[in-house]
């Protein structure tokens, strides 16, 4: 069985998946231009001291990694800061070791030091965009209902929209991965 920094090791960068994205790439660029990254230089500097590195468990088709991931970038960047990326569906055995209340959900970031120890980890979502989709969801009919499936596209494409257009979102999901990292840091 592989070690994360083992998946680390072989895994390609976040520049490298966002550039060969099939789907959800043009939304994903467009969040990574217009984020702005909260002016934090204590923050930055204390990642930078720990020289972490970030493994990501990711698939270009899901909504959520596709406003996360160009946050995580940016943040990435400004600290220096190595994150590389594996697809959860090539991973199953990396994967579950990651569940959210027994899910694959993704977007997944495991923070490891440089000698590969795993301090902690995030994903799939903030509290605040968990609370926005739990309300778009209630609203869906019983997945029984023959209308379900149209109901559910509409809320996917509501969601969608929200993620690659809401700054809000987008702060809310820096501040939890701030806190996150952290918490994992301390």
């Amino acid at each position: 069985m592989m070690t994360e920094l083992e998946y680390f090791e072989h895994a390609i960068s976040l520049e490298k998946y966002m550039a060969q994205m099939e789907s959800n790439q043009e939304k994903t660029y467009t969040i990574y231009e217009k984020f702005e990254l909260p002016n934090d230089p204590e923050f930055i500097d204390m990642l930078k001291q720990q020289q972490l590195n970030i493994l990501a468990i990711t698939e270009d088709w899901c909504g959520d990694a596709m406003m996360v991931n160009p946050i995580l970038r940016k943040l990435a960047e400004a600290a220096d800061l190595e994150v590389r990326c594996v697809y959860r569906d090539d991973n199953p055995e990396l994967m579950d070791r990651y569940l959210t209340n027994g899910g694959k959900s993704i977007p997944k970031y495991i923070f490891l030091s440089e000698s590969g120890e795993v301090k902690g980890s995030w994903g799939p979502r903030s509290p605040k965009v968990q609370q926005m989709v739990d309300e778009k969801r209630a609203k869906l009919p019983e997945k029984e209902d023959h209308q379900y499936e149209l109901h559910w596209k509409t809320v996917i494409g509501e969601i969608s929209d929200r993620f690659t257009s809401d700054p809000e979102l987008w702060q809310d999901t820096y501040e939890d991965i701030r806190k996150s990292l952290q918490k994992s840091l301390a």
